[in-house]
């Protein structure tokens, strides 16, 4: 018997390499989830001017690296991670805001995006992206994080819109909402605020996500990568001792030959 029901993560049509070089914007899940990318040594560029909640926000995000003239020709894919639809407005100029940089809230206005409205900030933010690289991979997830200051079905309404949003647009979608609130569904897979997903939740999504967008090639190099991953974080008593620094010193050739078999790899 089947005592729990499994989201299945639809093959995307392409691969991730290992130490591979992607983007991260949205929502803390992105950050979550890119924080892990960039631990297992891919060229990770994660939220570069803060987190982003919103479409229009996550489009700002794409806009301004792109000003900046960030190189984005290298970026293999884009994960984008919508975390709600509410925006605010300064009320001065009429524009939507990323960061409300701890201004008095009577400044602002309080807005819902529409399905619509989401779906065009999200298809100009891929087509923008697309620009800048053709072969560039989008693939866009929403948040399973809910927000109390909504009310519970306000952020379920929010949640559904942004659904609702991605369908319409031209990109791949990992289920990373399903994965926490269809197939672990259960308080002890949330920090103690109740409404984020704890580390255990976070890595098991990593592992759903890596098991199906890796390839072959990344995988063998995590399982080679670990070992000395383990080495490297560990906080020994006694640093100074003859048998740590032979361990080191075995360990940073094991290094230096995983450089040499990936050239994109950097302690």
């Amino acid at each position: 018997m089947d005592f729990r029901t499994v989201v299945e993560v639809p093959s995307p049509g392409f691969k991730i390499d290992a130490c591979e070089s992607l983007l991260f914007v949205g929502s803390c899940f992105a950050d979550a989830i890119g924080q892990r990318f960039l631990v297992e040594k891919f060229r990770a560029v994660v939220n570069p001017y803060g987190v982003m909640y919103n479409p229009a926000s996550v489009l700002h995000t794409v806009q301004r690296l792109v000003a900046d003239a960030a190189d984005l020709r290298s970026v293999k894919v884009a994960f984008l991670t919508l975390g709600t639809n509410h925006v605010y407005r300064l009320k001065e100029t009429g524009e939507i805001v990323d960061n409300c940089q701890k201004r008095p809230q009577a400044l602002f206005q309080e807005e819902t995006l529409s399905v619509d409205a989401c779906a065009d900030y999200l298809q100009q933010t891929v087509d923008l992206l697309r620009a800048q690289n053709p072969d560039m991979h989008i693939v866009l997830t929403v948040s399973p994080i809910r927000y109390r200051k909504y009310g519970y079905h306000g952020s379920q309404l929010s949640k559904a819109t942004l659904l609702l949003a991605v369908e319409k647009v031209d990109a791949d979608y990992f289920p990373a909402y399903e994965i926490v609130n269809d197939e672990l569904r259960d308080y002890r897979f949330y920090s103690d605020d109740m409404l984020h997903p704890s580390d255990q939740a976070v890595a098991y999504i990593w592992e759903r996500l890596s098991a199906v967008y890796l390839s072959e090639d990344a995988k063998l190099f995590l399982k080679e990568w670990a070992p000395l991953k383990a080495v490297l974080n560990h906080k020994p008593f006694h640093p100074e001792s003859e048998e740590y620094q032979a361990l080191i010193d075995k360990t940073m050739l094991k290094v230096a030959a995983l450089q040499k078999k990936y050239p994109n790899f950097a302690v």
